[in-house]
């Protein structure tokens, strides 16, 4: 398989981000986030546009994101927690490219979200015990999507360098 772009998927706060901009340096290609790319595009925050259109039109303006970006070559690209879970997303990123699932625990998780809660609209306003209940009910739902990926790596003990590995491991790289 040659493999001209990668798409980090898991749960939010499991590092797809800060492991996509390693990559980029590690491997030399570009590198998305998803997020960014729907801020740049629609000129508002992910939290705003979620408080004055709601999730559902969210989920739509995030699948053209991800259609803007398909066709990019040598693209590390980091989605969305719930992009893989809406439309036929995890399909689309199966088709054009390696997708890997950054697999994490619901404890790390908490520990990861608890310092960001601000930026997130759907953690923002939980408490501990309604954090946890929240993220083990969707990671439940999502689960189903991000088991899709042609790679589940433990994003616990993994570290850049065996992400690399993966990636090579996973096809002719298009450089």
């Amino acid at each position: 398989m040659d493999i001209k772009r990668v798409f980090l998927v898991g749960f939010m706060g499991s590092g797809k981000s800060t492991l996509g901009r390693r990559l980029k340096h590690e491997m030399g290609w570009n590198f998305l986030d998803l997020d960014d790319v729907f801020e740049d595009k629609f000129q508002t925050s992910i939290k705003q546009y979620f408080a004055d259109y709601g999730e559902e039109s969210f989920r739509q303006a995030e699948k053209e994101c991800l259609e803007d970006v398909i066709h990019q070559e040598n693209l590390i690209i980091a989605t969305g927690g719930g992009t893989p879970c809406f439309f036929d997303n995890m399909d689309v990123m199966n088709e054009n490219g390696l997708t890997i699932y950054l697999k994490l625990s619901i404890e790390t998780l908490i520990s990861r979200l608890n310092s960001g809660k601000n930026v997130r609209p759907l953690v923002a306003n939980k408490s501990g015990d309604e954090l946890y209940q929240f993220i083990k009910e969707k990671l439940e739902e999502r689960e189903f999507f991000y088991n899709q990926s042609k790679v589940i790596a433990d994003a616990e003990v993994l570290g850049v360098e065996a992400f690399v590995n993966i990636i090579k491991a996973s096809g002719d790289l298009s450089v």
